[in-house]
């Protein structure tokens, strides 16, 4: 019998909670192994175009689920490789949220005054820079003109981007081929290979279970890298420490999965997911009115607006509901967003005679106006309400293509909290992009095919109740000792705004902790190596790592 591959620490998941966890693990001295689902991808990877087989259905994980589509990143880099580097910090009512629940969600020991230390570390890495007026794009400017007419306020978005690399193609969602976007593949991740972290691409973990002496075995498959419906079989690892970061609608399925030989998981692992309350509107500018009312003039016989395909993701939102002052579902964000082409012209709907239609005269006339399409994404407060069914065989989800494509076992029925707060966010849009007829605004509806969301969260998320929470304070699940959960999952409740940075500094804030875990179980590891940040190691590529 051959004996079974043993490392100290193996993390699922290369995204924000599981980079941060494999940096600071292997830079301590530990033996890390990460397992990724996705392929290795690097800059001159990354295709201009939505083709089959591109870096665009390769690195995206699209998942229909009942109520609720996920869509999510699937590769080396996670949710950073795919995201507009949007990294803006959780207003601080956030953290006094009570939902559905009726008491504060979060753990008494996470404020946004705890938290903030945690933001200026991640700050650091990647880092974070405040856009400036010069950097915003035509649509950016639109929206903040408009939000200015209407009497609102509007702001550059913080992110992470190196601008002097940016060459605003628009093309962020399909990964940056110019190595702008200041993705994790710069940072944690090149730190952790570099301190001997193993990163493993194609390899899905399936299940978890434990050994007599109280480690834990880690069983995956390896996925084709060009269909990602067929297995070339697969392995087990032993680890004395898990860290579970494959995301908030790919984690539970593996923690359920896993219930049968671990025992009983938390009441709170599969439910309360919430997908950040998101919903999107299209808003068709009138280049008239453009520079009527708003006095943009871009030199005779040019349209005044025009501009949707040059770019880049958001640069300019609208933060004046971020009031916690208003009540619970009253608060929300408004972002300008370019939605790529190849899913945007699909999902928008037009107004035809008898409501919302993708198909048809109205949708041909909407796709001929497609240049002067404006997208406002609203970050809204929902009632955690999403719940996991029982896991398909393998995976998070029941492949239907040969990339990208499934169907999973997430529930979603909003409750009439969340309505109302998309409703809100709806009538504002409309009250800033229709005032004198700038623009006419087209709510995506939910009606058919349900709500979507970027952002996946709290389907294990953190608290200080065991009856709401799948994990304590420490990111340690609960009844399972030497498993942590450091992904979107862990989130307690929607932010109204872009999570990735909560998301990292969460992480960093449990790494002391981890690693206190760590050597009680007998891991020799030390907390303390200096932040990866910027020139701080080579970037990531495969050919370096191997």
């Amino acid at each position: 019998m051959s004996s079974i591959e043993k490392t100290d620490v193996l993390i699922v998941g290369s995204g924000f909670g599981g980079s941060i966890a494999a940096y600071h693990l292997a830079a301590g001295g530990a033996k890390v192994t990460v397992l990724e689902r996705g392929p290795w991808l690097e800059g001159k990877d990354f295709d201009h175009d939505y083709l089959l087989g591109s870096s665009y259905t390769k690195i995206f994980d699209f998942v229909s689920g009942d109520g609720m589509s996920v869509l999510g990143g699937n590769c080396v880099g996670g949710g950073s490789v795919v995201y507009f580097a949007a990294l803006p910090r959780a207003p601080w009512f956030v953290f006094e949220r009570e939902g559905s629940i009726g008491k504060r969600m979060w753990p008494e020991a996470i404020s946004r005054e705890t938290l903030d230390p945690w933001y200026d570390r991640v700050s650091q890495v990647f880092p974070v820079e405040q856009q400036t007026w010069d950097d915003v794009t035509y649509a950016g400017g639109l929206w903040a003109a408009a939000c200015n007419h209407a009497g609102r306020t509007a702001n550059p978005v913080p992110v992470g981007i190196d601008k002097d690399k940016c060459t605003n193609c628009n093309w962020m969602m399909a990964g940056c081929r110019f190595d702008a976007k200041q993705s994790l593949l710069f940072n944690y991740l090149p730190g952790a290979v570099a301190h001997g972290a193993e990163i493993r691409p194609l390899h899905e973990v399936q299940r978890i279970s434990r050994t007599e002496e109280g480690n834990y075995v880690v069983h995956y498959l390896h996925i084709d890298e060009d269909d990602y419906r067929v297995t070339k079989g697969g392995g087990e690892i032993e680890a004395k420490l898990v860290i579970l970061a494959a995301g908030a609608g790919a984690t539970p399925c593996i923690l359920q999965r896993s219930e049968a030989e671990l025992g009983e998981m938390p009441h709170a692992v599969g439910r309360y997911f919430s997908g950040n309350g998101e919903r999107l509107n299209t808003a068709v500018i009138n280049d008239d009115k453009a520079r009527e009312v708003l006095g943009l003039d871009r030199g005779e016989g040019n349209p005044a607006y025009d501009a949707y395909q040059i770019g880049k993701g958001p640069v300019v939102a609208s933060w004046d509901k971020l009031d916690g002052s208003l009540p619970e579902y009253s608060r929300f964000s408004l972002e300008q967003l370019y939605f790529p082409i190849g899913l945007g012209t699909f999902l928008a709907q037009a107004q035809g005679p008898d409501g919302p239609t993708w198909y048809g005269p109205a949708k041909r006339e909407l796709m001929s106006k497609w240049s002067s399409w404006m997208t406002i994404f609203q970050m809204t407060e929902d009632d955690n309400e999403g719940v996991f069914g029982p896991p398909p065989p393998t995976g998070n989800a029941m492949r239907i293509s040969q990339q990208m494509l499934g169907v999973g076992p997430l529930k979603y029925d909003p409750t009439p909290n969340t309505l109302r707060g998309w409703a809100e966010a709806d009538a504002e849009v409309r009250d800033i992009l229709e005032r004198d007829g700038l623009a006419t605004v087209l709510p995506w509806t939910n009606d058919l095919v349900g709500a979507y969301t970027v952002h996946p969260l709290s389907s294990c998320r953190m608290g200080d109740d065991p009856e709401t929470s799948a994990l304590d304070d420490r990111h340690e699940l609960r009844g399972h000792p030497g498993i942590f959960v450091t992904d979107g999952s862990a989130v307690p409740c929607g932010i109204t705004v872009n999570p990735a940075l909560t998301i990292s500094a969460l992480a960093e804030r449990a790494m002391p902790g981890i690693i206190e875990t760590a050597r009680e179980r007998g891991i020799d590891v030390t907390y303390g190596a200096p932040l990866p940040t910027k020139g701080s190691f080579p970037a990531l590529s495969p050919a370096r790592a191997a």
